[in-house]
């Protein structure tokens, strides 16, 4: 792990691997950087990657606050300190939701912008059904009081589609990538389902002009397949990939796959 201290003196740690193009992954909420140890290793012969640790989350100092402006801004700041230009920014689930305001903040950054299992809005509304129920997310807080690791580990296992993990996979995955291996300090954990809880981003989709791709799972029973479809609809450049039998984590249960496309979008 690498690390580089913002101007407050808080440390964004981060994983770094091969040459060529940067291409930035952004991991969700209550992982770690650790998620994409894969990813480093298949795609850094041909790009630069670049995996933070976010705040409060794997090895990063806690946050000022945990809200989508904030984390966005560690990062931006982090991005200018690496002088990173013309960047692949891959964000999934949080951290597509980060990728999105980051973009925004950072557009002459940001040369492509990959949005896996992402959503403008995590919990479902009247008019917005695309989403956890409000008193689900909230169960979940109240879990992570009561039983931190327990409630951490089953929002792990529930981003796998039925039959999508083979056994052994799924044994490897638990004793290596999930959060409770690497977990977040609590209060991030905590403040940052708060924020998936209360963000919308649908009105700021139209001003965003970058090339993108939206990745999907079909399967995926944390954010439903309708809110990619939205966010592909409402962004100005954005293609919609959707995954057929992947959950919330395709780049976990089927990585050959993802990481091919992965590698064809985020070309110069």
């Amino acid at each position: 792990m690498k690390e580089w201290r913002l101007a407050d003196g808080r440390v964004i740690s981060y994983r770094q691997a091969g040459s060529g193009p940067p291409l930035v992954l952004l991991h969700g909420w209550a992982m770690s950087s650790a998620v994409f140890s894969e990813a480093l290793q298949a795609l850094s012969n041909e790009f630069c990657v670049f995996a933070p640790d976010l705040p409060g989350h794997g090895q990063s100092s806690a946050g000022v606050d945990y809200g989508l402006n904030s984390l966005a801004g560690d990062l931006a700041s982090w991005m200018e300190g690496l002088k990173l230009n013309g960047v692949c920014l891959l964000g999934w689930s949080l951290g597509g939701q980060i990728a999105l305001r980051l973009a925004a903040l950072a557009t002459q950054r940001i040369r492509r912008l990959l949005l896996v299992a992402t959503t403008p809005r995590f919990v479902a509304e009247e008019e917005w059904p695309h989403g956890l129920p409000n008193g689900q997310v909230r169960l979940m807080a109240r879990g992570l009081q009561r039983r931190y690791t327990r409630t951490l580990d089953d929002f792990f296992d529930q981003q796998f589609a039925k039959q999508e993990l083979s056994a052994q996979r799924r044994q490897w995955l638990n004793g290596n990538l999930s959060p409770s291996v690497i977990p977040p300090q609590a209060e991030a954990a905590l403040a940052a389902l708060e924020t998936l809880r209360t963000s919308d981003l649908r009105l700021q989709l139209a001003d965003l002009k970058v090339t993108t791709l939206v990745m999907h799972g079909a399967e995926d029973t944390i954010v439903p397949l309708g809110a990619g479809r939205y966010l592909a609809d409402a962004l100005p450049e954005a293609n919609f990939e959707p995954l057929a039998k992947a959950g919330h984590a395709p780049f976990l249960s089927c990585p050959e796959e993802i990481f091919k496309l992965w590698r064809e979008f985020c070309q110069p």
